[in-house]
C-alpha cells in the first residue's frame, strides 16, 4: 500500500509543531534580561485584571520566581524539541521507516494522558489531541505494517 500523502500531512504537521515551539522560545529569548515579574504585573494592568484574584496572582507569582537560569534551560528543551521534531519531519517527508516508528511511539506515548485529560476535563482541545494522536499512530502502524511498494528503505 501507499501512503505518501497522509504521511506527508504528518510531516507538515510535525514540522509546524516544531516551528511554533521555535517560535516560542525565539520570544522567550527576547526576554532573557528583563524583569519577568514587571512584565506579568504590566500585562495583568493592559488587560483589566484584578492581580489580587487567584489566576492573575499565580502568574505574576511564576513570573516572579522565573530566574534567567529556568528561561535558559525553557530555551534548551525548547529547541531541542524543535530540532526533534524537525528531524521527524524530514524522515517522514522522505519516507524513512524510523521516522514512521518515531512517529508512531512518539505518538502513541501521549494518548493515555490524553484519554486521562478527556476523562477529567473534556473539552474540544483534549477532544482533538486525542483523535489526531490516535489518526497518526494508526496511520503510521498501517503504513509500517503494510510497507510501501517503491518507497525508499534507506534507514
Amino acid at each position: 500500500m501507499k501512503f505518501p500523502g497522509p504521511i506527508r500531512l504528518v510531516a507538515i504537521f510535525e514540522a509546524a509543531k516544531g516551528a511554533l515551539v521555535l517560535l516560542a522560545a525565539l520570544g522567550l529569548l527576547a526576554l532573557v534580561h528583563r524583569n519577568l515579574q514587571d512584565l506579568a504585573e504590566q500585562l495583568v494592568g493592559e488587560l483589566n485584571l484584578d492581580p489580587a484574584r487567584h489566576y492573575p496572582r499565580i502568574f505574576i507569582e511564576t513570573a516572579a520566581h522565573f530566574t534567567n537560569t529556568r528561561r535558559w534551560l525553557l530555551l534548551l528543551f525548547a529547541l531541542l524539541y524543535a530540532v526533534v521534531r524537525g528531524v521527524e519531519a524530514y524522515g517522514l517527508w522522505h519516507a524513512r521507516r524510523w521516522a514512521e516508528w518515531f512517529a508512531a511511539v512518539a505518538g502513541g506515548i501521549y494518548i493515555p494522558v490524553e484519554l486521562y485529560e478527556l476523562v477529567h476535563k473534556p473539552g474540544w482541545l483534549s477532544l482533538t489531541a486525542l483523535v489526531v494522536n490516535v489518526a497518526i499512530v494508526w496511520l503510521m502502524l498501517r503504513a509500517l505494517r503494510g510497507g510501501r511498494a517503491g518507497a525508499p528503505t534507506a534507514v
